[in-house]
C-alpha cells in the first residue's frame, strides 16, 4: 500500500484544498491550464483502461492529494476524447471503461512536448508544496494536531483545554511573527 503524504494526510483537511484553509486565493496558480486535462487523461489511459472514477483517483494519487479533479472536469473531457475518436468506451460490469485508441496514442505522441511540459510543471508544483523542508513542516503540523486533539479529548476538565488554547495562541503568534 502506498503511503499518502498529501495535504489530507496531516489531518482534518488543512492545506490548500482543505476545509479550514484560509490561505490567499488571488494569484494562486492553477494546476492545469485550459485544455491540459485532455492530455493528462490520455496519458493515464495509455497506462491502462480506466473508468472515470479511476481516472480521478489515479490523478489525485499521482499528485499526492494536492489536487483532485472534479467529475465536472473529468467526465466532459472523457466524452470529448470519445467524440474525437481518441478513446473508446466499453461497458465492463456496468461501468463505462475508457481505453485509448491508436488515434489517441498518435495524438499523444504528436503532442509529447505539451504533455511533458504539463507533467513537469505539475511535478514542480507538487515538489514545492510537499518536498524538502515543506515535507518536514507538513509532518510536524500533523504530529502537532494529533497531539493537541489527543490531549483535548483526554483532558478531564476545561482548564486543561484552556491551557491548550493558550499554548496554541502563543505558538500562532510566534509563527505569524516568522511570516511577517
Amino acid at each position: 500500500m502506498t503511503r499518502h503524504f498529501g495535504w489530507d494526510a496531516f489531518a482534518l483537511g488543512f492545506g490548500p484544498r482543505g476545509f479550514f484553509w484560509r490561505g490567499p486565493r488571488r494569484g494562486r496558480r492553477q494546476w492545469f491550464a485550459s485544455g491540459d486535462m485532455k492530455y493528462v487523461i490520455l496519458k493515464l489511459l495509455k497506462d491502462k483502461p480506466r473508468h472515470g472514477y479511476e481516472v480521478m483517483k489515479e490523478l489525485e494519487e499521482q499528485l499526492h492529494g494536492c489536487y483532485s479533479p472534479s467529475p465536472g472536469t473529468v467526465y466532459p473531457t472523457l466524452q470529448w476524447l470519445e467524440d474525437e475518436g481518441l478513446v473508446v468506451a466499453r461497458d465492463v460490469e456496468g461501468k463505462k471503461v475508457y481505453e485509448i485508441t491508436d488515434a489517441g496514442r498518435k495524438f499523444l505522441e504528436e503532442h509529447r512536448d505539451v504533455v511533458d511540459d504539463i507533467f513537469e510543471r505539475v511535478r514542480d508544483t507538487v515538489d514545492r508544496a510537499l518536498g524538502g523542508a515543506m515535507a518536514d513542516v507538513n509532518r510536524a503540523v500533523g504530529r502537532l494536531m494529533r497531539a493537541v486533539y489527543r490531549a483535548g479529548w483526554r483532558a478531564r476538565d476545561d482548564g486543561t483545554r484552556q491551557q491548550l488554547v493558550e499554548i496554541l495562541s502563543k505558538t500562532l503568534a510566534e509563527v505569524e511573527g516568522l511570516a511577517s
